[in-house]
């Protein structure tokens, strides 16, 4: 489906017609993307200006901050007309110093690692939330979450909406809602206009759920089947969503669960990929009762479906590892029921 990483990074940051509509009425201050060097960082913030030069609007700024440190990712975002800032968001002092803009897009968070250093997901989960909104009280914000804040679900349930009670597991998941709190305290306080997006699990060639149940099919190493059904969704949809969802941003907050249409059987998808690769899967463990999922009927409804079903990415994944494509070393864990990472 795509040669080359050039190709699929074209098509992650695609902009659909109605993300182009609603560049069309952001703030002329600009969008900024925060933690724009990691996962999602490139996509959302080439989405953003190609979403603007579409609309016409090729003046205004799209900003890129990060550490950098892979330097090809900065040049890369510069060749595409994008503004890259150098920052430790760490150092509140820098907040402060960073460009004004209308729009910003939260993408800062700690997750792995944080179960031998805690400290750093209260500081960069929890503290720096409360710099930005300062910093940006008068713009729109669409800060990055996660499903984890909610508990386990048996998959009977469809998973829990937006309004279902949160009930974190473990030291991330406890500091991610505590993100979410940090950022309803600095709305209500600052008038900030805050999207709080609750993503579980954006996936692509190079990683996500998928990619680490085919490479562990391809190693021969067994599925863990314990955590038995989970959300899954195409990137260039979530990075689309998070984008549009800036229109929605509201004080208190707009809350959203990001993710696919199918609680997916982890047996399943295992065997479809298996099945592909012309490898039996292994499989280790047997399903518990209950699962980390979401229903994101919500998300359906204000934004469509996925422009790709969860088939054509088993495609996706399944040729680009037999094409020899990079694979990225961040396994998602999804496995995980005790919360630490």
């Amino acid at each position: 489906m795509f040669a080359t990483e050039t190709e699929l990074e074209s098509e992650l940051s695609r902009p659909g017609h109605d993300l182009v509509d609603d560049a069309r009425n952001w703030d002329d201050r600009g969008l900024i993307v925060l933690g724009a060097g990691g996962k999602m960082g490139t996509g959302i913030t080439t989405m953003a200006r190609r979403a603007l030069d579409a609309a016409g609007r090729d003046d205004t700024p799209v900003t890129a901050v990060s550490r950098w440190t892979n330097e090809a990712t900065r040049s890369s975002l510069a060749s595409r007309g994008v503004n890259t800032v150098t920052a430790d968001l760490k150092d509140l002092e820098a907040v402060k110093q960073l460009p004004d803009a209308g729009q910003v897009v939260f993408l800062v968070g700690a997750k792995f690692g944080t179960a031998s250093r805690p400290d750093e997901a209260w500081m960069i989960n929890t503290v720096l939330p409360s710099a930005v909104v300062r910093r940006y009280a008068s713009a729109r914000i669409s800060a990055l979450s996660t499903g984890n804040v909610y508990p386990l679900m048996e998959p009977r349930t469809g998973g829990p909406r937006e309004d279902h009670p949160t009930a974190p597991v473990g030291e991330y998941a406890i500091t991610c809602l505590g993100r979410e709190q940090v950022f309803t305290y600095g709305s209500r306080k600052h008038g900030a206009k805050v999207a709080l997006i609750r993503l579980n699990y954006a996936c692509e060639p190079r990683y996500g759920v998928l990619v680490d149940l085919a490479k562990a099919i391809l190693d021969h190493q067994p599925v863990n089947l314990e955590t038995g059904t989970v959300n899954v969704v195409w990137q260039r949809y979530a990075n689309d969503v998070v984008l549009r969802s800036l229109a929605h941003a509201d004080s208190p907050p707009f809350v959203l669960n990001l993710a696919g249409p199918e609680t997916a059987s982890v047996r399943t998808v295992a065997t479809e990929l298996g099945r592909r690769l012309g490898v039996e899967p292994i499989f280790g463990g047997s399903e518990l009762p209950t699962s980390l999922l979401s229903n994101a009927m919500l998300c359906h409804e204000l934004f469509g479906y996925p422009d790709r079903s969860l088939g054509q990415m088993f495609d996706m994944v399944t040729d680009w590892l037999r094409n020899g494509g990079q694979v990225w070393d961040k396994p998602t864990k999804f496995e995980r029921r005790d919360g630490a990472f």
